[in-house]
């Protein structure tokens, strides 16, 4: 643990924990407070964001699969209305399509649970303190993925793959984990045109997922965040 973690006092730090599998929560929670930190506990989205309104925590811990929305979700709800609050993102889903969505839209740290720290007090002060803590096989992916993008130096961005502006804004959506529903009221459209739209994005990018597509829009300048 580094020097900035040691001086920071674990009864200064308020954690909002949001974890649906009631072992795991209280696992975690009693792991948690038994460290000094001041935890509250939420099984739901709604609950999550409930808690959220009262008060914005130091620390969000969220799992990503929610019984009633995404994880995701409340990682760009919560980096948006309280950017000070650090976000680590606590699950078992590994793929590249969370990994990249949950990054994208501002988790700061990536801990699978199938190689839970053993030390979570220390995890969320290395957080704090200004870290990225991620699980080795997510730290692995994210060099593969970008030495596998890397390219010789840049000139002006091209819109290389010929999307339409309407597709580039729906890009920008799907982005920042807007739902498909959200999309359209945005762009004044149908919701039943975007998934259109969607796989033609898929289809002019050469990828097969959200988190690719937007992976690959933000290597090639189409969008920015």
């Amino acid at each position: 643990m580094t020097a900035a973690a040691d001086e920071i006092s674990s009864r200064d730090i308020t954690i909002l924990l949001v974890e649906d599998d009631p072992p795991t929560c209280l696992r975690l929670r009693d792991a948690l407070a038994s460290a000094g930190f001041q935890v509250t506990a939420a099984m739901t989205l709604g609950e999550a964001r409930a808690s959220l309104a009262q008060a914005p925590p130091r620390v969000l811990l969220t799992d990503l699969q929610l019984p009633d929305g995404h994880g995701v979700e409340l990682i760009r709800e919560t980096r948006q209305r309280f950017p000070e609050t650090e976000i680590m993102v606590v699950s078992i889903l590994g793929d590249e399509e969370s990994v990249i969505s949950a990054i994208t839209v501002g988790a700061t740290g990536y801990i699978l649970k199938d190689a839970f720290p053993t030390d979570i007090a220390a995890t969320v002060r290395e957080l704090v303190a200004g870290h990225s803590p991620i699980s080795a096989s997510i730290a692995r992916f994210i060099v593969r993925r970008t030495q596998a993008s890397a390219e010789p130096p840049p000139g002006p961005p091209l819109n290389t793959t010929k999307l339409t502006p309407r597709e580039i804004d729906i890009l920008w959506g799907i982005a920042k984990g807007f739902s498909y529903a959200e999309i359209a009221s945005h762009l004044g459209m149908s919701r039943q045109t975007v998934p259109g739209h969607i796989k033609s994005i898929y289809r002019k990018l050469e990828v097969h997922t959200r988190g690719e597509a937007v992976f690959e829009a933000l290597q090639q300048g189409l969008i920015k965040l």
